[in-house]
């Protein structure tokens, strides 16, 4: 793994080598030897199910970089790319993303933060970057309790991950409330009647779940039961047998890939065939989809925070192109996170333009910005660290793809 984490270093614009320089850090002013240098981290799972995201997300951030010069205002910045998974979790690690942050903290360089991709993680490495004064913005985080209050935050949420009671912490992409919303419409528009909510007992599946609930209560579709799943369980034939007995029209999946999800997919069709399976973005992953028989696909309908590059604004039509003449990759298996890494990155290098090597400065810049025109279209950050935009994708599995069905709007939405 250290050796593949090198060749992403080496490919980052601005990375001379793995691990950079650290110092003591938390001064307040980044590069603390006087240069012209700054850097942003990344923290995101390079191991397990989410990789191939992670690494479609790490060549947007790339590709915003360069497209700036690898500069913001007078500064070069260095990229230096994190992993905060590890083999043995198979997926991201609570201590792995506490280090990483550490990392960031400890490094008198450090202007920026891009993670986590899992809003679990988030919540392990917002603490310690929020005592050192860093921007953080998540290109992925959708959970509500990381920056708000109310349904589908945990008690606590989110004043517990902020010990100076000053916020660092935002996101590019719309919270679980509006993704619930989405999720309801996209549930409503096929014609579900009953819904039964699983969760992965994570921050965000819980999250997810809960405010997907909510959401499809307020609209009349019944919540026939709730219930978890174990990530590491060899099979969920028991579980699936307590959802065709609730006789449930449709099945919701708040977690992620990572936790055996193309396993419980499988399974919850095997005893539920006729019942829609519905994800959210944490499902949502062209991974998954290959990993589904073809009759499991057909009932899948998942959701994710971008459309087709069609309904983009010319910026984010010009993304895919140059993202496809950049890498290679054609369209159709460009993860829908790519453009957020990108847009995660921009919003980044926007702040340093205004804040230099001032931390607070860079912070206060970002939960300044207003009426942004991006490739995701325009937008504001709110006082919580929030985007002002609402739209959802919701996508089919056809042909081990994710495929764009509809933009589902979610304006409505708490």
């Amino acid at each position: 793994m250290a050796v593949w984490s090198c060749l992403i270093l080496a490919l980052s614009v601005g990375v001379a080598a793995c691990g950079g320089d650290d110092g003591g850090g938390g001064n307040g002013t980044a590069g603390g030897d006087g240069g012209k240098t700054l850097t942003v981290y990344s923290s995101l799972p390079l191991q397990g199910a989410s990789r191939p995201q992670s690494e479609d997300v790490i060549k947007g951030i790339r590709l915003a970089l360069k497209q700036r010069g690898g500069k913001a205002g007078d500064f070069t910045i260095k990229y230096v790319s994190l992993d905060d998974a590890t083999a043995a979790a198979g997926k991201w690690d609570a201590g792995q993303t506490k280090a990483n942050a550490r990392k960031a903290a400890q490094d008198d360089s450090t202007i920026a933060y891009i993670g986590e991709f899992n809003s679990g993680a988030s919540a392990n490495s917002i603490p310690t970057l929020n005592e050192a004064g860093i921007l953080q913005v998540s290109p992925s985080n959708t959970a509500l309790g990381l920056t708000k209050g109310g349904e589908g935050a945990e008690p606590g949420e989110p004043d517990k991950y902020y010990p100076t009671g000053k916020r660092n912490y935002g996101r590019v992409v719309p919270i679980d409330t509006i993704q619930g919303a989405a999720l309801c419409t996209y549930m409503q528009d096929e014609g579900v009647k009953s819904v039964y909510i699983l969760d992965d007992n994570e921050v965000y599946g819980k999250g997810v779940a809960a405010n997907t609930k909510g959401a499809c209560e307020k609209v009349g579709i019944e919540i026939a039961g709730e219930d978890s799943w174990e990530g590491k369980a060899s099979n969920y034939r028991a579980l699936a047998a307590k959802v065709k007995a609730s006789g449930a029209d449709a099945i919701f999946t708040g977690g992620i890939i990572d936790n055996n999800g193309p396993q419980l997919y499988k399974d919850l069709n095997a005893a539920n065939p006729d019942a829609k399976i519905f994800g959210p973005d944490g499902m949502a992953t062209v991974d998954m989809t290959k990993e589904l028989p073809e009759k499991v696909q057909a009932k899948t309908y998942l959701t994710a925070p971008t459309v087709s590059p069609d309904e983009l604004p010319p910026a984010g039509q010009k993304f895919y192109e140059d993202f496809q003449q950049e890498y290679g990759e054609a369209q159709d298996e460009i993860d829908p996170y790519a453009v957020y890494g990108y847009e995660a990155m921009d919003v980044v290098l926007d702040a340093i333009e205004k804040g230099g090597d001032d931390r607070q400065a860079v912070i206060d810049a970002f939960f300044s910005t207003k009426d942004k025109e991006s490739v995701l279209g325009t937008y504001s950050i709110d006082p919580d660290g929030d985007t002002t935009l609402t739209t959802y994708g919701g996508y089919l599995a056809k042909g081990g793809k994710l495929v764009f069905n509809k933009a589902l709007k979610a304006e409505g939405a708490a």
